[in-house]
């Protein structure tokens, strides 16, 4: 109980394709030339006309800027876009090395803001090192915007990571993707076709250049991590020291697919922590005498939602059924100080009850999330139409991971999206410098374990992984343990990194 204590009082959220915007960029055109995959531009676009930026809670210090960069990468003098740019500057000229760009998660995430939040949690020797540079990807906030004026229904959690119904049956969940796909197709704008891992791996060397800068660090989290793997691969001779939090599984055939399906094992590596904390007899929210009778618990009282919905009045949708008792379940372990309040929910729900909705994030930021999570997940790897084959995977994943009921493997838009792939996913390959350093924790609901192997693997010696002992999505200065936030820091200030794989207790 001990790393779980100290996770609930440290722990924080990016969510895979449910992250909500933080905005707040000042958009000043500026045109940049156009990047060279293998050997770099060959001109340098202007420096970046900083400005103050919009929002609340800024560190005076954050300046913002924008970027305008090729919709379309394969017609560089085409049609521009904006990409909003933030930074911090290094808080000690004398010592800088250079940038480190924050690249958020999502897809649908923004890091604009993240200068003065998340970047100020840094040591002191990191942010000495470094300009901190936030950004709004592109179809995000700031940057020019996607939405496809999506039904309010339709952007329930419960829609976006399409459940199956209670008998398993997924026919609703194809007709949802079909008009989903229609709208998308009827209200977005080309944008929309042009929103790619890839192209963003080209934005954020884009902003390299903007920079003024021969190469650059990174730290990316989450789906940020397959970013920063990408843009390694594209851009290998331009990247410094990369730091990859919570790490995506980098399967070149399966890509989204995959990161969604690997919810089903996070699920599983998790459950057991939780259910130990939900069983300790000091804890105030306890819901059963063992942890082996919470498993159970849980399922007979979603198999109870499932035939008897609760009204939730002010939620999305207004009820508490047995789809969304799994989704809460599946985003509370996102981070243990979470599971508090899902035990609030188990127990209030056995008696009938539900405590006030949560408050919803605003209705634009939502609208514009899920366009670019249908986007780029849609755009990045072609998902089969096969009605039989999302049956079949559904079918096994209930059977074999009850918990998630089969959402993992099930048909969201992208298996109706009206757009052709316009470039195959990238393979990340062992070809590059040795400069990157994988931070994972051993039990991470959206990105587990496994698939940062995975990804460790394709690397070879390019990298190294630290894996801490600890519950959570975030494992660098969030959810990890002080072992591993002493590794990374310690990486990001000085480039010494560990000589092996290494296992923080």
């Amino acid at each position: 109980m001990t790393q779980t204590r100290r996770n609930v009082q440290t722990g924080r959220r990016v969510t895979l394709f449910a992250t909500v915007l933080a905005v707040g960029a000042l958009a000043v055109p500026l045109t940049a030339a156009a990047p060279d995959e293998a050997a770099g531009s060959a001109a340098a676009p202007p420096g970046l006309d900083w400005g103050p930026c919009r929002g609340e809670g800024l560190d005076p210090r954050q300046e913002c800027a924008t970027l305008r960069v090729p919709m379309d990468y394969s017609e560089p003098d085409g049609e521009q876009i904006g990409i909003a740019v933030s930074r911090i500057p290094s808080e000690s000229p004398g010592k800088r090395r250079g940038a480190l760009v924050l690249i958020p998660g999502g897809p649908g995430g923004s890091s604009i803001n993240d200068p003065s939040g998340k970047g100020q949690k840094l040591p002191q020797k990191v942010r000495d090192t470094y300009d901190l540079i936030g950004f709004d990807p592109r179809g995000v906030g700031r940057s020019n915007p996607v939405d496809c004026n999506l039904e309010h229904a339709d952007l329930a959690l419960s829609k976006l990571r399409p459940w199956p119904a209670p008998d398993g049956s997924i026919t609703e969940n194809l007709a949802t993707a079909r008009r989903m796909a229609k709208t998308c197709a009827r209200n977005g704008d080309e944008l929309l076709q042009h929103l790619s891992t890839a192209n963003e791996a080209r934005d954020i060397d884009r902003i390299r250049e903007a920079l003024g800068e021969r190469r650059i660090s990174a730290w990316g989290v989450s789906y940020g991590t397959y970013v920063g793997a990408v843009y390694g691969e594209l851009f290998a001779h331009r990247t410094d020291r990369i730091v990859l939090d919570s790490n995506d599984d980098p399967d070149p055939e399966r890509v989204s697919r995959a990161w969604l399906a690997g919810h089903e094992q996070g699920v599983e590596d998790t459950f057991p922590v939780f259910a130990e904390w939900a069983a300790d007899p000091d804890n105030p929210d306890r819901l059963a005498a063992t942890a082996a009778e919470v498993r159970p618990r849980f399922l007979r009282l979603a198999a109870r939602l499932d035939r008897e919905p609760i009204p939730w009045p002010g939620a999305n949708p207004e009820e508490l059924n047995g789809n969304v008792l799994r989704q809460t379940l599946l985003d509370s372990f996102y981070a243990p100080d979470r599971f508090p309040a899902l035990a609030k929910l188990i127990s209030a729900a056995e008696q009938g009850t539900v405590p006030p909705a949560p408050e919803a994030p605003p209705e634009e930021a939502l609208q514009n999330n899920a366009a670019v999570g249908a986007g780029v997940l849609c755009n990045d790897v072609e998902w089969p139409e096969s009605a039989a084959g999302y049956r079949k995977d559904v079918a096994e994943s209930r059977s074999a991971y009850p918990l998630t009921a089969g959402m993992p493997r099930n048909a969201m838009v992208c298996a109706a999206w009206p757009y052709p792939q316009r470039e195959k996913p990238v393979r990340i390959t062992d070809r590059g410098p040795s400069n990157v350093l994988l931070i994972q924790n051993a039990r991470d609901v959206a990105t587990p374990l496994s698939g940062a192997r995975k990804l460790r693997a394709a690397l070879g010696d390019r990298a190294t992984m630290v894996v801490n002992d600890a519950t959570g999505h975030d494992a660098y200065l969030a959810n990890g343990t002080a072992c591993g936030d002493r590794l990374v820091s310690r990486f990001l200030a000085t480039g010494e990194r560990p000589g092996r794989d290494a296992y923080c207790e």
